[in-house]
């Protein structure tokens, strides 16, 4: 696939070079059979690109330096000239071939004057080598910029699992000197989910497993609330096979416990479900707990975090909306393009 794009972008830079060059050979030898001038052009600039090529090899070897260096420029000012020889040299050989195979076609090397050509091969020179840089310029920023968003995600998924750490660690310790043996419990279901947590290197995962994940973690947290924290799990239509940032419905319902469940003396139903259609995946967790005020909540929430997580994978596509209020519980929906399934991954 990536040798068939270069070939196009090929294509593409020397076609309008083609048709420039055969409207001169008509207009600089009136006459001349635009069939003939196009087929002259397309050997003379094939030749033009076939020694492209070599500048294109040259300026990978010798990239633009940063500060500029004179040894630099010396080396274009010798290679251009360079290059226009052996283009002239090579276009006028294939044209006195095809003469002498064909008796009377368009002699382009022979009939016109070399100087002109010369300084032309000049310009294609230039032209190859600033569109070689500017292509190396732009592959450099492309790799920067997917360095720097994995360095970001990195920096989001290790922000994360300390804070799901302290919060299960506060679970085991509040179970501790009441029901020791469910603090046993609530012990080995944290030890699985940390396990998964600490191993868990991809950023985006099948909804299956986050869904399964999210399962050990709600028996976790029943552990420590009892009766008091109701949870329902829909898995719509064939969502588990959409991928998802991985601990991003974790994230949710943690939030709906933390600010809906723990400070409320009374039931809370938490709602976790999810549905996907061929374009996009939605997430949305409802909790009928105590609310919050957003602006309350401050920017180092484990909310701001997957919303900065979601920017990072999906750009504008990646949406996390929150609602609530003091009293009226929490409403959070993730809402990401569908952009993989489990059939693609194997």
């Amino acid at each position: 696939m990536q040798r068939t794009w270069v070939w196009t972008q090929l294509l593409i830079g020397w076609l309008p070079v083609w048709a420039l060059f055969a409207a001169l050979i008509v207009f600089a030898h009136p006459g001349t059979a635009v069939q003939s001038a196009i087929f002259a052009g397309f050997r003379s600039i094939a030749c033009a690109a076939l020694v492209g090529f070599g500048v294109n090899r040259l300026t990978q070897r010798y990239p633009w330096p940063v500060p500029m260096r004179p040894g630099f420029i010396a080396l274009h000012v010798v290679a251009a000239p360079l290059y226009a020889f052996v283009w002239v040299v090579l276009s006028t050989l294939l044209e006195s071939v095809i003469s002498g195979v064909h008796s009377g076609s368009l002699q382009l090397g022979t009939r016109a004057p070399l100087v002109p050509f010369f300084i032309l091969g000049v310009w294609f020179y230039a032209m190859v080598a600033g569109v070689s840089y500017a292509s190396q310029a732009a592959q450099r920023a492309a790799v920067a910029e997917a360095m720097a968003a994995t360095a970001r995600l990195s920096t989001l998924r290790s922000q994360l699992n300390p804070h799901f750490l302290f919060n299960a660690l506060h679970t085991v310790v509040q179970l501790i000197p009441l029901e020791p043996k469910r603090a046993t419990a609530a012990t080995e279901q944290l030890a699985s989910l940390l396990r998964t947590s600490l191993e868990e290197e991809r950023d985006l995962i099948r909804l299956a497993d986050e869904w399964s994940f999210v399962e050990r973690y709600v028996a976790l947290e029943r552990l420590r609330f009892g009766d008091r924290l109701q949870v329902t799990m829909t898995l719509g239509g064939d969502a588990e096979n959409a991928m998802i940032p991985s601990f991003a419905v974790q994230t949710l319902v943690e939030n709906a416990v933390r600010h809906g469940a723990s400070p409320s003396i009374e039931t809370t139903q938490v709602s976790i479900r999810a549905t996907a259609d061929v374009d996009r995946l939605m997430v949305i967790v409802r909790d009928t707990g105590v609310g919050a005020d957003l602006a309350a909540m401050g920017n180092g929430s484990g909310l701001e975090r997957l919303r900065d997580r979601l920017r990072a994978l999906y750009g504008a596509h990646g949406v996390l909306r929150v609602e609530t209020a003091p009293g009226a519980g929490f409403m959070a929906t993730i809402t990401v393009p569908r952009t993989a399934s489990a059939e693609n991954d194997a």
